[in-house]
């Protein structure tokens, strides 16, 4: 008799055991510095503690938006630890850049490394990796497949559904400014031009790009593309519009002088998968209503 009620009390033991470890698995969260891990992991519905630098994050990246409880832990190459110490995360989620960081967030909690933008690989298949290692961080493996899936379908809606044919689309130069007179322009290795190839739009930028998939050029090299529709992607520096205005340089550009160019809202040009959608939705819709050239303008 006793041995069966001490059989009873251990298996009630195990039973409480396992339960404590499904809450513990259930209300574990997640913390990152890295703006493309917190789009992710937002996307796929993952349960997110702290995202550093978050009205910047509101400004660059956009959405998925940050939800209020989410704690700020500060900026992201400083983030705050004694913030962060308060509810420690299960893990604290980097990418390389923010390497440098590990030691010290590591005395909160156990720091992983994820990457994205390695050289000489295929940056869509790079986002959609991250998105099912991050699934599988998170246990939320099968909202990871969705996104994936849903990112397809509609890279597949909005080349089927594009009014111009590819040779009636002006070749894309796509840029953000850094100031009046400098932008970076980018290509190869970049989100833009991944969504670009999905959606089967031409690149103007064929020069060598940076392992971010950038160059960081002169305004006046944009001067080369005379045939280019310009891309501009927000945000803008404070005060660039005004200067702008007022630029001989600028409003001698073809794509300017000619009005060839349309402005984006913003997209993380260092995103994954959520910052992709974001900016092949934004761009189509853009060149629904900008002029369609299927010839070369001579300057």
């Amino acid at each position: 008799m006793r041995h069966t009620s001490l059989l009873c009390l251990l298996a009630r033991c195990g039973l409480f055991a396992a339960c404590l470890l499904s809450v513990s698995s259930a209300q574990a969260q997640w913390a990152t510095v890295d703006w493309t891990i917190a789009e992710t992991l937002l996307a796929i519905d993952a349960p997110v503690s702290s995202v550093a630098q978050q009205s910047d994050y509101h400004e660059w990246v956009g959405e998925p938006r940050i939800p209020d409880n989410v704690s700020d832990m500060g900026l992201r190459a400083q983030p705050n630890l004694e913030l962060l110490a308060q509810e420690p995360p299960e893990q604290t989620l980097i990418s390389p850049m923010f390497v440098g960081l590990t030691p010290r967030l590591e005395k909160i909690a156990p720091v992983s490394l994820f990457s994205l933008y390695s050289p000489g690989t295929d940056t869509w298949q790079e986002m959609q990796k991250l998105t099912r290692q991050l699934g599988e961080l998170t246990e939320h493996q099968p909202q990871a497949e969705a996104l994936i899936a849903e990112t397809q379908a509609l890279m597949t809606t909005l080349r089927e559904s594009r009014p111009l044919s590819q040779s009636e689309i002006a070749p894309l130069l796509m840029v953000q400014f850094m100031d009046a007179r400098h932008v970076r322009v980018f290509g190869e290795n970049s989100l833009y031009n991944a969504v670009l190839e999905q959606l089967e739009l031409p690149n103007a930028w064929d020069q060598a790009t940076n392992a971010w998939g950038f160059a960081l050029v002169g305004i006046e090299a944009l001067a080369r593309h005379p045939e280019a529709m310009l891309v501009i992607i927000d945000p803008l520096p404070a005060g660039v519009e005004e200067q702008l205005a007022k630029s001989g340089l600028w409003q001698q550009l073809p794509s300017v002088k000619h009005d060839k160019l349309v402005h984006l809202p913003p997209a993380w040009s260092f995103g994954a998968l959520p910052s992709a959608q974001r900016f092949a939705q934004e761009l189509a819709a853009a060149l629904e209503t900008a002029p369609a050239v299927s010839h070369h303008v001579n300057e």
